[in-house]
């Protein structure tokens, strides 16, 4: 093995481009005068240096390089797509399983091409590429770039004219490392002469790689929530998950057969006009909980004085969530829909991973045929969870989203309930008197954490028995709540238009542990299947401003809340719905890990319930495959448009 600088001038030439680079890097991005000058040698001597290599040792020099590189490339992207705190979260395991995944990646490059510098060259570049395009997507919209996103490359690269493409500090060294990786890479023009032997070899280490990475991550989840994916999995792991997760299977029953056998039982919905048809308003509350359904919390005064009274012309019980302390948009989805998470990998996030569909089936549809303006309203950032992109694709016809709202006074650092509640109000009045209205609104006030002390926000709400600050304030936010949807029901009870009113909780909020266990005698582990459902357990009601049946329902779940809602509504119910109606005659509530069984008065995981609720189980997640991943053969009668 032999080392020698060789100056030439062609290898002059190019050190001062990459001179060149780094100088520009610092006054148009602001690399350090450090990095600089550190990059200016780099370039230097990466470029002169001339080396021969014994061939003998080809083949370990191409296992030893790939190692390197790999580890390099892996360290590269967590760099550039996150700030140093957040480089620290990621664990050891997490980043040797991101190494991993990034050694297959070479490995198959190597295979392809025999020529270990072009290998690394390929690798590198398609991985870095990657995290490129991610960093781009989070400073547009705020969530990572996943597998889903790419196949709809289509629609995002439609509006890229609209951003304006920049690098920081941080991604210009990251280009220009890169830079440097390439030059030498470069030089790597070594080849196994037995290539059958090498090509052995990168299926043989890309498999055992891939079957030990699938392992150790059998149960772990996609996080697409900001850069949660990045720091907590590792951004190219992450990415892999996200892969495996973009794949559901279909049921092991499923065929278009059975589907015809289902809709023999339905029908479209009648095309009889309605008398008068009601405004309609659904309201997700962000975090909303009763810990009644946990045990005995003894509060200074009642949290929820208006809510507890309504009675008059309502219907309210509780109902199943699908997600507990986070992944608000799974229970928006779930009510849209009338689908379920139960069929889905856990941990998925629909809105990110499978609401590809441009005519995507929600209540949205049903609405329209019946002339409805639909509006969804949500107070916070409009690509939060996707919702910018999604909605379009459920036919909302108007969208508002944070810069809409009046920001002048928070409720701690997020718009109230009051305030959005207002701008519901102000919606209705500024429609035509002949306008059928429907709102989907989602709110903020109550989103996490709830430790912090805030200028803006008393704590007036305090338990007696069970005392903890982020509780209490937790409490005194939901007290604002109910003080809100107080004003807007008092305000719609004296319109003379015919509304109805759907309030429900998106999931119970996340506390700190030692509240749990005080309440319920456990804590968050070691329950009994009936103790965890109470944990996906929020309070519901359907109130109207017109004569209706009032009742109480001691337990449905929120995939079939918009059915409930269309009945109240004296909407006729479209096929979908009607099996939904039907079906919650047999399965009162489920979520993503079980339903309630009438015959065995019990929750039960799904395939432990009697035959016959376990038959309608499965026509319910055969219409849901065909409605979300049979694209070429989705049933008209209950999807179509």
């Amino acid at each position: 093995m032999k080392f020698q600088i060789k100056i030439t001038k062609k290898n002059m030439i190019i050190s001062a481009v990459g001179a060149f680079a780094s100088v520009a890097g610092h006054v148009l991005c602001g690399i350090s005068v450090f990095n600089t000058v550190l990059f200016v040698l780099l370039f230097f001597a990466v470029q002169n240096l001339d080396f021969e290599l014994d061939e003998k040792y080809n083949g370990l020099v191409t296992a030893a390089v790939i190692g390197v590189s790999g580890v390099f490339t892996t360290w590269l992207v967590q760099y550039l797509l996150l700030v140093e705190d957040l480089r620290g979260r990621l664990s050891n395991q997490m980043f040797l399983l991101n190494i991993g995944c990034c050694l297959v990646i070479y490995l198959a490059a190597e295979f392809c091409v025999n020529h270990l510098g072009a290998a690394c060259i390929i690798a590198h570049l398609l991985v870095m590429l990657l995290a490129g395009a991610n960093y781009f997507v989070y400073e547009f919209r705020g969530n990572e770039l996943t597998f889903s996103d790419l196949r709809t490359v289509s629609t995002g690269l439609s509006v890229a004219s609209n951003y304006q493409f920049s690098l920081n500090a941080q991604a210009m060294n990251a280009v220009l490392l890169t830079a440097v990786f390439v030059m030498g890479a470069v030089k790597l023009k070594i080849r196994t002469r037995k290539a059958w032997v090498m090509r052995v070899f990168c299926v043989s280490a890309g498999l055992l790689l891939s079957v030990y990475i699938a392992g150790k991550t059998d149960g772990r989840m996609t996080e697409t929530w900001e850069q949660k994916g990045t720091y907590q999995n590792g951004y190219l792991l992450n990415f892999m998950l996200s892969i495996r997760d973009s794949f559901v299977e279909k049921p092991e029953n499923y065929s278009q057969e059975l589907i015809a056998r289902i809709e023999k039982d339905y029908k479209k919905e009648s095309t009889a006009a309605v008398e008068k048809k009601p405004v309609i308003i659904a309201i997700m509350n962000e975090s909303f909980a009763d810990f009644d359904v946990l045990g005995n919390l003894e509060t200074n005064r009642s949290v929820t004085p208006f809510m507890d009274s309504l009675s008059e012309n309502t219907v309210k019980g509780y109902a199943l969530a699908s997600v507990y302390g986070a992944k608000t948009p799974n229970s928006e989805w779930e009510f849209l829909t009338g689908n379920s998470m139960a069929y889905l990998p856990e941990g998925s996030v629909v809105y990110q991973q499978y609401v590809e569909d441009e005519n995507a089936y929600s209540i949205v549809d049903t609405l329209k045929n019946q002339d409805y303006t639909c509006v969804a309203m949500h107070p916070y950032y409009e690509s939060g969870w996707s919702r910018d992109t999604v909605y379009p694709k459920f036919g909302f016809d108007e969208m508002y989203f944070l810069d809409a709202f009046d920001q002048s006074s928070l409720m701690r650092r997020y718009v109230s309930d009051a305030e959005m509640y207002s701008k519901i109000i102000e919606r209705y009045e500024a429609g035509d008197d002949d306008e059928n209205l429907f709102v989907m609104g989602i709110t903020m006030q109550n989103h996490g954490g709830y430790r912090d002390f805030y200028e803006n926000f008393k704590t007036d709400i305090y338990g007696k028995n069970i005392r903890y600050p982020d509780v209490n304030q937790y409490l005194s936010l939901v007290h604002q709540s109910d003080l809100a949807i107080e004003k807007l029901i008092s305000y719609f009870s004296k319109v003379e238009d015919p509304v109805v009113i759907c309030f429900f909780g998106d999931h119970q909020p996340s506390l700190n542990s030692a509240f749990y266990k005080k309440i319920n005698g456990k804590g968050l582990s070691g329950l009994t299947l009936e103790e965890l459902e109470a944990l996906y357990t929020v309070p519901f009601f359907i109130w109207s401003n017109y004569s209706s049946e009032s009742k109480t329902v001691r337990r449905t779940s929120i995939n079939f809340l918009s059915t409930m809602l269309l009945e109240r509504a004296g909407i006729p119910l479209p096929p979908y719905h009607q099996f939904l109606s039907d079906l919650m005659e047999v399965v009162p509530a489920m979520n993503a890990r079980a339903y309630y069984s009438k015959d065995l008065k019990k929750y039960v995981h799904y395939g432990e319930g009697s035959i016959k609720e376990e038959v309608w189980i499965e026509k319910y997640q055969n219409l849901q495959y065909n409605g979300l991943f049979d694209k070429k053969k989705k049933s008209k009668l209950f999807f179509g448009r």
